[in-house]
C-alpha cells in the first residue's frame, strides 16, 4: 500500500470534516457510529503500518513527487509507527467512554476529537520540523476546544492557562525555527542532520541557539520543570475522555525532543553534539521530584492522576537525556505503559466522581460508591500498574529503566529517584484506595435517588466499563507479550540512533555519503 503512511492523517481529516455537514451533523447517534468506525479503522490501519515498518522498513510518503530536502514528506519508522498505533488504542478507549453521554454535554466534541487525533499522528509521522509546527498547531487548537467542553469555571479558568503557556510555546517555536533556517537552509529533519555536523564558529553558534530553543518548546509540551505548573490543573480540569486522550500529549513533547536531539543533535552532530543533555538530565530529575510532591500534595483522585503524568513524563526525560539506544528502548515500553495506565486513571476518577455524589472523587469521607467491587477492582490494577509493582506491566517499564542506567555516572541518582518516585506513588495512591473505598458513611442502598432528583447516582454505562477494561488490559498483556515488546521497542530505539537508518536512509545519495552503495 503506497499510501499507508498518509491514511493516518486523511482518515480523521476527512471524518472531521464531513462530521460538520448533513447529514451526520447535529446527529449525535450517527457521529458515534462514524466516528467509532474511522478509529476501528484507524487502529487497523496503525497496525499495518507499523508490521510494515517492522518486516520492510522505514516508509517514506513525498507530496507532491518533490522529494526531501525540498518538498513535504511523511516517514514512518518504527518510532512513530509505533506511536501512532498507541494513539489509536487510546483514542479509541476515549471515544468508547465518551459515547455513553459525555459527548453530549457540548458542541462540536466528534469534529474536534477527529482533528485532535490528526494532529497527534501528523506531529509522529512529518518528517520535516516545520510541518511538525504545524501539527503542533492544529492539535492544540483542537485541544483548547475540548479543554473548555461541558463549560464551567473551572476549565475556563485552566483553560485560559493553557492557552497563553502554548501561544508563548507556539512564538518561541517560529523563532527557534526561523534561526535553524536561516543557519542550514533547510527544514527537513535527515537534511539538517547532515548540514548541523558541517557548522562551525558563528554558525554553529546561532544553531545552538535555535536548537535550545526548541528545547524549551518540547519541554514545554512534555511538562518539563519549570514548564509543568500548567499540567495537573488543566488535565485535571477537562472532562474525562478529554483528560484520558490528553495523556498522550506529553509523549508528543518527549517524542520530539528524540527525534530532534538523537537525530538533529545527537551524538554526530560535531560541535553541537547532545546541546540539550546537560539542560535536560538535571531537569528531568527535578520534574520526578516536582511530580512526586504533587502526588503526595494530591487532594482528589483526577490531581493525582494528573501529577502521575508529570512523575511518567520526567521519567521519560531521564532516559532522553541519557542518548543511549537501550535507555531509549526502555523509556519507549514505560511510555507505552504509562500512557494506557494514565489514561485509565482518568476515566475511573470520573466514574467514582459520579458515584459519590457532592463529594466527587476528593480524598475525604463520604457515601460509598454505587458499585464498589467493580470500581475498587479497576482501582486496583490500575495503582499496581502505576506504581510499578510485579507483575503488571509498569514494574517491567522500571526495571529496563534502572538497567540501562548501569555502568554510568548518573545510576545512584537516577535509582534514587525513580525508587523513590515508587514509593511515594504507592503511599499516594494506597491513601486514594482507602479513603474511597472504606472511610465510607453508609452503604450504596442506602442513597440512590429517585430519577427526578438532582444529582443522581447511576451505575456505570456498560461503554464506559468497556473502554476503562480496554485500557487495563493492555498492562498484563504487556507482559505477556513482554519479549515481542521488548524486541519491538528496541529495534525502535535502534533504528532512531542508527544515523544510516534514521538520516542517510531518507536523503537521495550524494557522493561521499555513507548511505550512497545501499542506495
Amino acid at each position: 500500500m503506497a499510501h499507508l503512511p498518509i491514511l493516518p492523517l486523511l482518515l480523521p481529516l476527512l471524518m472531521g470534516a464531513l462530521l460538520l455537514l448533513p447529514p451526520l451533523a447535529n446527529n449525535i447517534k450517527r457521529q458515534r457510529v462514524a466516528t467509532l468506525v474511522t478509529m476501528f479503522v484507524l487502529l487497523a490501519l496503525s497496525v499495518k503500518l507499523l508490521l510494515t515498518t517492522h518486516d520492510t522498513g522505514t516508509q517514506m510518503y513525498v507530496l507532491g513527487n518533490w522529494h526531501p530536502p525540498f518538498g513535504i514528506v511523511l516517514v514512518a519508522d518504527q518510532l512513530s509507527s509505533l506511536l501512532v498505533l498507541l494513539t489509536a488504542v487510546l483514542a479509541f478507549a476515549a471515544l468508547l467512554y465518551a459515547c455513553a453521554g459525555s459527548d453530549q454535554t457540548g458542541m462540536y466534541f466528534h469534529p474536534l476529537f477527529m482533528f485532535q487525533v490528526l494532529g497527534i499522528n501528523g506531529a509522529f509521522l512529518t518528517g520535516d520540523i516545520f510541518n511538525l509546527f504545524v501539527f503542533f498547531e492544529v492539535l492544540l487548537i483542537a485541544s483548547y476546544a475540548l479543554l473548555v467542553h461541558g463549560g464551567g469555571k473551572q476549565k475556563t479558568q485552566s483553560a485560559l492557562h493553557y492557552v497563553i503557556l502554548n501561544l508563548i510555546g507556539s512564538s518561541l517555536f517560529l523563532f527557534g525555527l526561523g534561526i535553524l533556517y536561516g543557519t542550514v537552509g533547510t527544514l527537513n529533519i535527515a537534511d539538517m542532520a547532515v548540514k548541523i555536523a558541517q557548522l562551525h564558529g558563528g554558525e554553529a553558534i546561532l544553531a545552538k541557539i535555535g536548537g535550545l530553543l526548541l528545547m524549551l518548546v518540547f519541554g514545554l509540551k512534555a511538562a518539563l520543570l519549570p514548564l509543568h505548573f500548567w499540567l495537573p490543573r488543566t488535565y485535571a480540569s477537562a472532562s474525562a475522555p478529554v483528560a484520558a486522550l490528553f495523556a498522550i500529549m506529553t509523549k508528543v513533547g518527549i517524542y520530539s525532543l528524540l527525534r530532534v536531539h538523537t537525530v538533529i543533535f545527537g551524538d554526530h552532530a560535531g560541535d553541537l553534539a547532545n546541546i540539550a543533555q546537560p539542560w535536560l538530565w538535571p531537569l528531568a530529575v527535578l520534574t520526578v521530584s516536582a511530580g512526586t510532591l504533587g502526588l503526595l500534595a494530591s487532594r482528589s483522585l483526577r490531581l493525582l492522576a494528573a501529577n502521575l503524568v508529570v512523575v511518567s513524563a520526567g521519567t521519560l526525560l531521564i532516559a532522553v537525556a541519557l542518548q543511549t539506544a537501550e535507555a531509549t528502548g526502555a523509556a519507549l515500553y514505560y511510555l507505552i505503559h504509562s500512557t494506557l495506565a494514565a489514561g485509565a486513571l482518568f476515566l475511573l476518577a470520573d466514574l467514582i466522581s459520579i458515584q459519590r455524589g457532592k463529594a466527587e472523587d476528593r480524598f475525604v469521607k463520604a457515601r460509598s460508591v454505587l458499585q464498589p467491587k467493580l470500581l475498587g477492582s479497576f482501582f486496583f490494577i490500575s495503582a499496581l500498574a502505576l506504581i510499578g509493582l510485579p507483575p503488571l506491566s509498569g514494574f517491567v517499564g522500571k526495571v529496563m529503566l534502572l538497567q540501562a542506567t548501569a555502568g554510568q555516572t548518573t545510576t545512584l541518582w537516577v535509582w534514587t529517584v525513580l525508587l523513590g518516585s515508587g514509593l511515594s506513588a504507592l503511599i499516594a495512591l494506597s491513601r486514594a484506595g482507602t479513603t474511597l473505598f472504606w472511610r465510607t458513611n453508609y452503604p450504596p442502598a442506602h442513597y440512590q435517588l429517585k430519577p427526578n432528583q438532582s444529582n443522581p447516582v447511576t451505575a456505570a454505562h456498560p461503554l464506559q466499563i468497556a473502554a476503562i477494561v480496554w485500557l487495563l488490559l493492555a498492562s498484563p498483556l504487556l507482559v505477556v507479550f513482554g519479549g515481542d515488546m521488548t524486541a519491538l521497542t528496541a529495534s525502535a530505539a535502534q533504528q532512531l540512533h542508527d544515523i544510516d537508518q534514521s538520516v542517510y536512509g531518507l536523503l537521495p545519495p550524494v557522493s561521499g555519503s555513507p548511505a550512497q552503495g545501499a542506495q
